[in-house]
């Protein structure tokens, strides 16, 4: 009699266990896709407004996210590649908008978004990602320093090649008290950035690239690649900005 009883009791207690997963999952599904539209707003907002912060407003009249063009080369630190927004006014391109990886900052790559004008200048950077010291290397975030608007109106001759660099270095870009290799490695990589416009430009600035939408993310962290593409799908996603503390700082390191 016991045994019989038990196994009852068992199915019984399956049953009831089963049911609640299938509800649990059939509630998380639904909610899922009830908010996925609400998550998708959130995120194009976000990566508007980081697109926003580059160009003055008054210099496009296009929608950013939905006129990009996949670029992949080693100046850029890609291995994959990663969409390049363009800019336009009264249809014809303005500016570009380029991620880039600075591979050599202090505690691991930096993210970048740079945005440089038709003629070459660049109207803005800024640094989406990065796993720099707090209080050292995030300097070289906009909330807590504006040394990254020291790029502004810059140019790949502006100044020579020599003064890309920090001050340490003989250049002309000032490097942070006590850390050195985080603004370094931004100077090295907008200064690439530079480089790879130069010689893409045309391809870059071309009239007849077809607007598209945007829906790739960027990689975490990637290394060059020896291939340089063009293509016309895009994407786009910029990161939080990632900041992990270490114990030892820069300064205790040597910089």
């Amino acid at each position: 009699m016991i045994i019989p009883e038990l196994s009852r009791s068992m199915l019984k207690n399956s049953l009831v266990l089963g049911l609640f997963a299938i509800f649990t999952v059939g509630g998380v599904t639904l909610l899922q896709q009830l908010t996925a539209e609400r998550i998708q707003a959130s995120e194009r907002a976000a990566q508007l407004r980081a697109l926003n912060q580059i160009l003055p407003k008054d210099s496009y009249d296009n929608q950013l996210l939905d006129s990009s063009v996949e670029v992949q080369d080693p100046l850029l630190g890609t291995r994959q590649a990663m969409p390049a927004y363009i800019a336009r006014k009264n249809g014809q391109p303005s500016a570009v908008i380029l991620q880039a990886i600075a591979p050599d900052g202090y505690s691991g790559a930096i993210h970048l978004l740079i945005g440089v004008q038709a003629d070459g200048r660049i109207a803005g950077v800024r640094v989406v990602a990065h796993r720099e010291t707090p209080g050292l290397g995030d300097k070289i975030e906009l909330a807590k320093s504006p040394w990254i608007r020291s790029f502004e109106n810059r140019s790949l001759n502006n100044p020579e090649a020599s003064g890309w660099a920090v001050k340490k270095d003989r250049g002309e870009f000032d490097q942070f008290a006590g850390a050195t290799i985080t603004p370094r490695a931004v100077v090295g990589a907008v200064h690439r950035a530079l480089q790879y416009f130069e010689a893409h430009k045309q391809e870059l600035l071309a009239t007849d690239t077809a607007p598209i939408a945007a829906e790739a993310a960027l990689e975490n962290e990637v290394e060059p690649d020896e291939v340089t593409t063009h293509s016309r799908a895009g994407a786009a996603a910029t990161r939080d900005t990632l900041q992990i503390n270490d114990p030892q700082t820069e300064q205790d390191r040597g910089q």
